[in-house]
């Protein structure tokens, strides 16, 4: 069974950068897709992106495009804004390519527990 942490959120101001982590446990990524959603107190699981099991392949939502770099096992954040505050998840998926499917959490097939980051103004 695979379990997934997060690591790396934390307080920032706006225009900072973060660089999330994403780790496995009780298995291997290899050949995982792996995504990073996010939520917001009050709010649905709001994909971020994704990559590919092979690496090849990246998917981001609007809202992160430009400014966001998922990498296998990272998210880097870069000019984040006070609307990027929220709790994030990393999910994984044993089957490596990417669909247009990516953006529903139960797409993924095992989540961590998630990290938070908080964007101060």
């Amino acid at each position: 069974q695979v379990q997934l942490e997060e690591s790396g959120g934390g307080m920032v101001q706006a225009g900072e950068s973060l660089k999330l982590s994403c780790v496995a446990s009780g298995g291997t990524l290899s050949g995982y897709a792996m995504g990073w959603f996010r939520q917001a107190p009050g709010k649905e699981r709001e994909f971020v992106a994704a990559i590919s099991g092979s690496g090849a392949a990246t998917q981001y939502s609007e809202s992160v495009k430009g400014r966001f770099t998922i990498s296998r096992g990272y998210l880097q954040m870069n000019s984040l804004k006070s609307e990027d505050t929220a709790g994030y998840f990393c999910g994984a998926r044993s089957r490596g390519p990417l669909s247009t499917r990516v953006v529903l959490p139960e797409y993924w097939d095992y989540w961590g527990q998630g990290t938070q980051v908080t964007v101060a103004s």
